[in-house]
């Protein structure tokens, strides 16, 4: 007899009751899927009690056959699902259930709230599969015990998902977690045995641990049947194993909803034996490149027996969004995080895993392109990170990358580094690129006025992590990478220039670096310029202005920057300066050429005001009359 006391109502987080909204009206077409979430949680109890009792096996409390039970009262509208496993205490369950403690939420639902693709994206990413028991049930209670707490101290949970939930103690002899769902009227499917049968046949075949549902046996009596093959999948030979099969196991590991784009099966024996499934999401997380830190990736197992979620020491941060599990035959049970990072077994696996994760990519580029230019749109940011943090893989990752280019004229199209090497003439011997705040600027930044003219292929980055990276990727295949914004350039096929420029041109230049000062470290004539009027040029190894105005944004302190002004002395602007006389227009004339050349770098003005009162009065002073 259970003895309930100590009840507490609380308001659900705002958050909570956001996605419940989303869950009940958005999901509907989706409600079968609640049943999944709900054994998956369950098959998670199960594991993280097997691992505890590695240590300590008094918190098996005498029942080491872990299973999850699934029970139906049809008189009164009850769909039970039951575990064994590790349970919940009172504070657990408040954290759990009443909270939604992870960062990026807000985001992802100000994403939901606009509506469109989102449904896919809510179970697996934030988390909140428990929720989805509010599509068909008018009720829900929880009733939990942490393994190895007393019986007194068991935790009863209920809401009806309208903004309220009750918590209360509530003595439990067994430790564990059930799940009681008080269906809606028109929910009765989920009361009857084959379509419970028939949705863990779909969805959860593959839990390691039965899967049990009670039915009647001819003689009317009820019996517990296992209705799931109650194997780890990862452990069967491939052949055995279906394309549908693998695509429920990875939405089990990910509660992803959407399919995985491809995946590698390996097992290993030898000095090391271990077996690798790995997948490639089809879908980024909404707070993939916000969260850099956390991990969510491989499962480790040991000998079947799980070890730890998102394991770090499995995967590179450049690989975080990679899913799947590695199971070792070799490493110790009682392994822990701390060991595994001076585990030299492990290492070797690592290496073995970033290997086999880089070959699958590579598989899926050089096999089915437009599967992997549809991951290259999703994932292609955070592989660009391995560039700088993986030396010893720097040449098969940059083998991966994809950028746009100006090539005939498709700046949209995504190009891999070998085939813009293919299409490098015989006296080029550089990668030029251009960086820029987004893909408009660097398709139309002045900077690619001569090498258009010229026919030399240009790489447009425009990521935000671009610049980061091309300060240390330095090379590919023997060729070097320049900025076609960065120092001075010479081409191969420039025509020569008339060296005997006026004396005139010379000392307009001077001029107008007298008048700009400090603003700019020179004025010089440009080479590669042909439309525009100017432009601003960095050094070698500095910062491009929007990667600059992106730190000093977030606080960082930069040194200072001085760019060049790079002139282009044919343009009419220039050569209505170079004859003015009048000190004032000059001056005005050589504000204008500077700042035009910031603005189109996408900078920012000191002084808007001057800019706009300098144009308007050139354009009356300066304008013929009418």
């Amino acid at each position: 007899m259970s003895e309930t006391k100590h009840a507490e109502t609380h308001a659900f987080q705002a958050e909570v009751r956001e996605v419940l909204n989303l869950m009940v009206h958005s999901l509907y077409s989706n409600k079968e899927i609640f049943l999944r979430e709900l054994i998956s949680n369950a098959s998670d109890a199960c594991d993280k009690l097997r691992f505890e009792a590695l240590k300590d096996d008094s918190l098996l409390e005498g029942d080491s056959e872990f299973k999850i039970e699934i029970e139906v009262d049809e008189d009164q509208r009850r769909l039970t699902v039951r575990d064994n496993g590790i349970g919940m205490n009172r504070e657990e369950v408040a954290e759990n259930i009443g909270t939604i403690a992870r960062s990026g939420t807000k985001r992802f639902l100000e994403q939901a709230s606009k509506g469109g693709d989102f449904d896919h994206k809510l179970i697996g990413q934030f988390g909140v599969g428990f929720y989805s028991s509010f599509i068909v049930a008018e009720q829900v209670t929880v009733l939990s015990r942490r393994a190895g707490d007393a019986a007194e101290q068991g935790v009863r949970w209920t809401s009806d998902g309208a903004g309220e939930y009750e918590i209360s103690d509530e003595s439990r002899e067994h430790h564990g977690t059930e799940v009681i769902l008080t269906l809606k009227e028109d929910e009765s499917e989920f009361l009857q045995a084959w379509t419970l049968r028939q949705l863990v046949g779909r969805y959860s075949d593959h839990i390691g641990f039965p899967i049990c549902l009670q039915e009647e046996n001819e003689d009317k009596e009820p019996e517990w049947t296992t209705i799931n093959q109650a194997s780890a999948l990862w452990t069967l030979p491939k052949a055995e194993i279906s394309d549908e099969e693998y695509q429920a196991f990875y939405k089990h590991l990910s509660h992803d909803m959407d399919d995985a784009l491809s995946w590698a099966h390996n097992h290993v024996e030898g000095r090391q034996n271990y077996t690798s499934l790995l997948y490639v999401p089809s879908q980024a997380p909404l707070d993939l490149m916000l969260q850099r830190d956390e991990r969510r990736g491989l499962r480790l197992y040991v000998r079947r027996v799980f070890i730890m979620d998102a394991a770090e020491q499995l995967l590179p941060h450049y690989l975080r969004f990679m899913r799947g599990v590695v199971d070792s035959d070799d490493l110790p049970l009682n392994v822990s995080r701390e060991l595994l990072q001076e585990n030299d077994q492990l290492r070797k696996i690592r290496a073995a895993v970033v290997k086999r994760s880089l070959d699958l990519l590579a598989r899926i580029a050089d096999q089915e392109p437009e599967q992997y230019n549809s991951f290259w749109d999703e994932f292609g940011p955070v592989l660009k990170e391995g560039v700088v943090e993986d030396m010893g893989n720097r040449e098969k990752i940059a083998g991966l990358l994809r950028f746009a280019s100006t090539h005939d004229g498709v700046s949209s199209q995504r190009t891999p580094l070998a085939e813009y090497i293919g299409r490098m003439g015989d006296d080029q011997d550089t990668i030029w690129y251009v960086t820029a705040e987004n893909h408009k600027a660097a398709l139309n930044s002045p900077h690619l006025e001569m090498f258009k003219q010229q026919g030399i292929e240009v790489l447009l980055m425009s990521d935000r992590i671009d610049e980061w990276m091309m300060g240390y990727f330095t090379e590919f295949e023997g060729k070097r990478f320049r900025s076609v914004a960065k120092g001075e350039v010479a081409l191969p096929k420039k025509d020569e220039a008339d060296e005997k420029e006026s004396e005139e041109k010379d000392e307009a230049l001077e001029r107008v670096a007298t008048v700009l000062g400090d603003a700019v470290s020179e004025v010089r004539p440009s080479k590669r310029l042909t439309e525009s009027a100017s432009c601003l040029v960095l050094g070698e190894q500095e910062l491009a202005t929007h990667m600059r105005r992106m730190l000093e944004q977030a606080g960082q302190e930069l040194p200072d920057s001085r760019p060049a002004l790079e002139v282009n002395l044919s343009h009419p602007l220039y050569q209505r300066l170079s004859r003015t006389e009048d000190k004032q227009d000059f001056a005005d004339l050589a504000h204008l050429l500077h700042e035009q050349a910031v603005l189109a770098e996408g900078g920012q003005l000191d002084n808007p005001a001057d800019f706009v009162r300098r144009v308007n009065r050139l354009m009356l002073d300066l304008a013929p009359p009418a």
